[in-house]
Order: C-alpha cells, then structure tokens, then sequence
C-alpha cells in the first residue's frame, strides 16, 4: 500500500516556506519523487516526515475510555487533535510493526461482489464505502476502504484515487473501479469486475491442479522411492547375504541400484535439483516468463484449454470497458496485461496496437495479426462489427469460452488425478512385488 509523505521546503528564489504531499511505496521511493519535485519548482527540501499509524486510549468528558488506532505525521499532531476534543488522560504511542500484507483474495472478492449488491440496491456509494469499511475482516482492506472514502470525500478524481491502492486491488481492479466511480452505471462495472476476478482465480487454480500438482506428486514419489531402495531395502536384504543365501534376481537387481544409490546420491541429487533450481529462477525472469507462458499453449490438450481461458478473459475484460468510439488503444492494452498470459500480452502490445496507431489497421485485422486468436474469435467479432456490435459479440466470445473451457478442463483434470494415481498404483505394485519377494527366500539345505 502507498504511504503519505509530507514534505517542506524553501524556495531558493525568493525563500518561501513550500508545503505539499504525496504518495510513495517507502521512504526512498519519496525522496526521489519528493527530489523531481524540488527540481521542478525551483526549491530546497528540509524536511520529509511519513504519516504514521499510533495507538491511542483517552477518556471523553462523560468519563468513557476509548482506545483506537490513527495516523498522523506526528504524536504531537495527534494529541492535539485529541485535546481539541476535549479528551483526557490522553496516551499514545507508535505501532512498531505496521506491516500490511496484501488481502486475500477472497475478501477482495466479497467487498466488490456486496458493493455491487448494495448499488443494484441504490444505496449511496459513501454509505456502502461506511459499512464495507467496517465489516471487512481483512484489516488492510479495511484500511485501505477507509482512506478510499476519505480521499473522494476531498473531492479527489475516482481514477486516481484507486490507482493509488492498486498494489492492494490488482492493477486491473483498481482501473476498473476507479472508472465505475465516474461511470452512470456503476452496479454493472463493479458485477463485470467480481466475474473477472472469479474467473481469474478459477484460471490460476485450474493450471495449477493440471500442470503443477502432478508435477510436485511426481517429484514426491521419486524422493520416496529413492529413499526406500536406497536406505530401507538394503537393510531388510542384507542379512540374507550374511548367511550365503542365494537373493532372488529382482530383490538382487533392486540391491544393486540401492548400492549404486549410496555411492553417487549427492551427484544424482544435484543433477536433479540443480536444473529445477536453474529453471524455476530462469522462469521468473520476463524472458523465462514469456518462453514458460508461450510454451504452456503448446501442451497437448491442456495448453488449448488455456489458450481459450486467456480469450475469454481477454475478452470479459474487452466487452466491460469497450465504449465503441475512438480506437480503445487502453481498453486493448488493458485487456492485453489482464489476460494472464505474457506471451498473449506482448503479442498484442508489440503487433495489434502499433499496426492500429501507426498503419490505420482495423481492430479486428490488427487482432487477427497477432496470431493469438483463434478464427472462431476473429470470425465472430467479424460478425459483430458488420452489424455494429463488437461489444456484444465480445461478451458472447467470453460467454462461450467460459463454458466450454469449464467443461473440458473438468474433464481433463479428472484424466490427470485418474492417471496420477494410476502412476503411484505402479509403483507402489513394483514396491510390494520387490518386498514380498524375500518372503520366498529359503536357506539352503544341508546333507548329511
């Protein structure tokens, strides 16, 4: 969340006294905003103060004690306004650790998804930011609501107001409720925005059980059987060779890669940590995020299923901004980095957008020209700009995807957990075979 700064400084020109404030992530990050500043207009900084959260309890005139939390620049600026309401036995004192982590999800969800229900309702925007505001459970969001009402009850612009909190909403979620805040139809915006984040999770929450759990259970189940032959079976099988009895050919051939194990496990071990170690810091680089998402289409079955989430909530993102005059370079670009894959994204910030501002190009052909749309997409959106309603057929385009994407992926998620069991089946089988065969073991006889 961006923090309040307040800054003095004297004019070098005729000097002055020069006040102002303005928003920044941490101290270093203002003083270098707070710098360009000075820079511009002529004067010298003297002083940067961070508005902090205090803890306070007093007792009102009635003899109440209250107790609340607050921020102020200062303690001092704080038991003023405390005195000056005629409080006593006034105590304040710093929040050590003022950490905000990001809310989760959910209650983002749940506060777009009640005010949207509140506004079908025709309640005031003010009053459902007052109750919201309080019954949140997420203290940062609450926070977070609260500074949002008090800085549009100063009269300042919707837009800027939520982007100022978009590390805490998401970028996209910021824009698009900073645009219902100065939209006529606010209830549809914040609905189109509760289904975009619904969806959105539903997305990351699919890739995740298709291609990262098997993977994980995969790598589980290697661990597991290279410690059980490599540590737990030679001492099960080693007293058989104490006595000279013969090993049947499985259980011996299993000793053989147990012993081979023991002597070149921290090789082995690095060789197969160290390229996931590599792979996993490559792919959080932008390069390795764009090589992972362009890659991610290709897999067979599930990267098409992707490929088709990523349409759809391009186009759910498209159909809610989209106003149908000028070019819409902003709803595309912002539709573009919502979309969820990096791939998709600089396809159609670095192809769809220069041809439309630099060669006149059409929407549609610029889409087509990107080469991330499927011809169904083209084809309909074709369809809808020959009757005048691309918006319309954006939204049928989202629509269709969400339900064919939710029925596939439910299809093929429950192939992958069938075949992931299937697979720890195997080997747990191989295992029990391995085992049980020392139970036909026999010590050799001996004649008289």
């Amino acid at each position: 969340m961006l923090k309040e700064f307040r800054y003095t400084g004297t004019r070098l020109d005729n000097a002055v006294q020069i006040k102002g404030v303005c928003s920044a992530k941490n101290m270093s990050a203002a003083r270098k905003k707070i710098g360009t500043i000075a820079k511009d207009n002529n004067f010298r900084v003297d002083s940067i103060e961070k508005k902090k959260m205090f803890l306070y309890s007093c007792t009102t005139q009635t003899g109440n004690k209250i107790k609340g939390e607050q921020e102020a620049y200062t303690k001092e600026e704080l038991f003023r306004v405390l005195a000056g309401l005629n409080m006593t036995n006034i105590k304040i004192q710093p929040v050590l650790l003022d950490f905000q982590p990001k809310p989760p999800f959910a209650d983002i969800v749940m506060f777009i998804s009640l005010a949207s229900e509140m506004l079908k309702e025709n309640m005031r925007y003010d009053e459902i930011l007052k109750i919201l505001g309080t019954d949140m459970p997420n203290k940062t969001l609450k926070r977070t609501i609260k500074y949002i009402s008090r800085d549009l009850k100063q009269g300042q612009d919707g837009s800027v107001v939520f982007m100022k909190y978009s590390d805490v909403f998401g970028r996209f979620t910021s824009y698009m409720l900073g645009l219902a805040s100065k939209s006529g139809n606010m209830a549809r915006i914040y609905d189109n925005t509760a289904k975009y984040l619904e969806r959105q999770h539903e997305f990351k929450k699919n890739v995740r059980q298709a291609l990262v759990m098997p993977g994980i259970t995969i790598i589980a189940i290697i661990i597991a059987v290279a410690y059980y032959i490599g540590v737990l079976f030679p001492e099960m099988t080693e007293m058989f060779m104490e006595h000279n009895i013969e090993l049947p050919p499985m259980t011996a051939a299993t000793l053989e890669v147990s012993y081979f194990l023991q002597v070149n496990w921290w090789w082995m071990t690095l060789a197969f940590f160290l390229p996931i170690l590599i792979l996993g810091y490559w792919l959080s680089t932008p390069k390795g995020r764009l090589f992972r998402d362009q890659m991610i289409l290709k897999i067979p079955l599930v990267g098409n299923l992707i490929h088709k989430m990523s349409i759809e909530i391009f186009f759910r993102v498209f159909s809610t901004v989209y106003t149908g005059a000028g070019n819409n370079m902003e709803v595309i670009q912002l539709s573009a980095e919502a979309c969820g894959n990096e791939y998709m994204e600089k396809r159609v910030k670095e192809i769809t957008i220069p041809r439309m501002l630099k060669d006149g190009a059409g929407l549609i052909d610029a889409l087509a020209e990107a080469d991330v749309f499927t011809e169904t997409v083209i084809s309909r959106l074709n369809a809808g700009s020959a009757t005048g309603s691309v918006k319309k057929s954006a939204e049928q385009i989202a629509m269709y995807y969400e339900k064919e994407t939710s029925y596939k992926f439910r299809a093929i998620l429950n192939s992958i957990d069938v075949t992931t069991a299937l697979v720890i089946m195997v080997v747990m089988t191989f295992l029990i075979i391995v085992s049980s065969e020392s139970a036909f073991i026999r010590p050799p006889t001996h004649t008289v």
